[in-house]
């Protein structure tokens, strides 16, 4: 991986920014964080796709910055990088066809393929819609491909494994609509890649082969008659009839590569030797979705927001500090692979640094959009631990309210880097901007709709500037309050989480 002795070399300059967005009215700190954010989410960078060039240069210059403000390596053997071996399977667009009958789909645009080493990469069988794909909808599918409403799975299907139903059941494969999509969170098309990176050696054994994908519900009509009827009926969770879509055939070229990337980890020591056994882990996702499918002729997915930004905070504590410890030790990690499943946070929770006992929290950086006034906060771990408390005691002088998850079928708490510690049994907390208005409400919708995942999740997002040095100020606090508290964080009753 990358020595200190690569940063002069690695640590390219940034092009310009496709539309550069600076704070109008802010504060030298808000000014400092968003240079550390350009910094990480130029062009230069090409969206730190794990196991890229790309990704390798900014952890060459988020260790940099660690290393300038006097942290400690806190990787292996005195390094500051966690180095891991990943499996990269990706469906290579511009050599793979797929087509109902005689209409050809467009990978990424009309169907995304969720490759595994158990994907035929040659398939012709007949196609059936089977309405949601529940227990009774899916008899007599053996060797056919099978078209399923809903992604999510409407209500009266979850705990229902469809797709292992459907491979019991000796199905060619399935795919599913992508409708209705989750509120506030649209299925957005065109996906970057095709692609799927797992841990090296933890990728499921083969089975029979099986084809997995995701249809766009635009693309439904030229397969299905009644397509519209479909949709709004399914919309409405109506019964939903089966129907022939006649021939399915495929060939895909999947290309499959050995890659390495690696968490960038950095301790500020702690100043008080009796609470040397507890430390803070404060976080944010280092990777990004790096080169995908062109949008409007852009084909680098920055991802500024998701997650550049709040790398670059950690980077802005640490300077801040200069090496100054707080009470508990705190451990500041640059986690790789959050976009491809928690990869890098599930290897170090397996494979810790430092003990895994000794850590008392993490602090969890992402979903985090100052987009608007911030008012409200959704806080992950609210009322589980202790560390909600602290939270509390940061937020309320501040005038910032405080409320739980009001969209618990996102599932955001599993969804980042916080999940895997939370798992084992250490308490974590994570943060949305929450909503509280027609004009907060829209601007979320609109970059959810428009900038996540996609390449214009870059330097133009428009930002409330005082809103984003806000939150980068109660997050300061909220790291001081926790690391120099008297008492050890601890679960309340019934607030750990139950792993799944």
């Amino acid at each position: 991986m990358i020595g200190l002795a690569s940063f002069a070399a690695l640590a390219q300059s940034n092009s310009a920014a496709k539309a550069v967005n600076a704070p109008t009215v802010s504060t030298p700190d808000t000014l400092a964080w968003w240079s550390l954010t350009r910094e990480l989410s130029g062009d230069a960078m090409e969206g730190r796709d794990i196991g890229s060039p790309g990704y390798n240069r900014a952890a060459a210059v988020v260790a940099r910055r660690f290393a300038q403000a006097g942290l400690k390596p806190a990787g292996p053997k005195g390094s500051w990088f966690q180095t891991i071996a990943f499996d990269d399977l990706r469906v290579d667009s511009g050599h793979s066809t797929i087509a109902f009958q005689n209409h050809r789909l467009r990978l990424n645009f009309d169907l995304t393929i969720s490759p595994t080493v158990d994907t035929p990469q040659h398939l012709s069988v007949p196609a059936t819609f089977r309405g949601y794909c529940g227990p009774k909808e899916i008899t007599d599918v053996r060797g056919k491909l099978v078209v399923c409403y809903g992604r999510p799975p409407p209500a009266h299907l979850l705990g229902f494994d469809r797709a292992q139903a459907l491979r019991d059941a000796e199905a060619a494969g399935m795919l599913l609509i992508a409708a209705p999509g989750l509120p506030g969170e649209p299925i957005r098309w065109p996906f970057a890649y095709s692609r799927t990176v797992t841990i090296a050696g933890q990728a499921a054994p083969a089975q029979k082969p099986f084809l997995s994908g995701t249809l766009n519900p635009d693309a439904l009509s030229a397969l299905m008659p009644n397509a519209a009827e479909v949709l709004t009926d399914g919309s409405a969770s109506a019964a939903l009839a089966p129907a022939d879509l006649g021939q399915f055939n495929s060939d895909l070229t999947i290309v499959q590569k050995a890659i390495r990337s690696a968490n960038v980890l950095a301790m500020l020591p702690g100043t008080d030797p009796a609470l040397a056994d507890e430390v803070i882990v404060v976080s944010a996702h280092l990777d990004g979705y790096g080169r995908g499918e062109a949008v409007a002729g852009d084909t680098i997915y920055n991802g500024a927001l998701d997650n550049a930004a709040y790398v670059a905070l950690l980077e802005r504590l640490a300077l801040i500090r200069a090496g100054n410890g707080f009470r508990r030790p705190v451990l500041f990690a640059a986690f790789t692979g959050e976009e491809k499943g928690l990869l890098g946070s599930t290897w170090f929770v397996a494979h810790p640094t430092v003990p895994l006992t000794s850590i008392a929290a993490i602090i969890n950086l992402d979903q985090i959009r100052p987009l608007y006034p911030l008012a409200v906060l959704t806080v992950h771990g609210l009322k589980e631990s202790s560390l909600g408390d602290f939270v509390r005691q940061v937020a309320e002088p501040r005038g910032i309210a405080l409320q739980e998850d009001p969209e618990p079928e996102r599932n955001l708490l599993r969804r980042s880097d916080n999940w895997p510690f939370m798992k084992a049994g250490i308490p974590g907390t994570s943060f949305v901007f929450a909503t509280y208005d027609d004009s907060s409400r829209e601007r979320y919708r609109d970059w959810y709709q428009h900038r996540y995942h996609h390449p214009a999740d870059d330097l133009s997002t428009p930002l409330d500037w005082k809103a984003a040095g806000d939150f980068n100020r109660f997050f300061y606090a909220l790291t001081q309050t926790v690391a120099d508290a008297p008492g050890r964080i601890e679960w309340k009753p019934g607030g750990r989480p139950v792993p799944n």
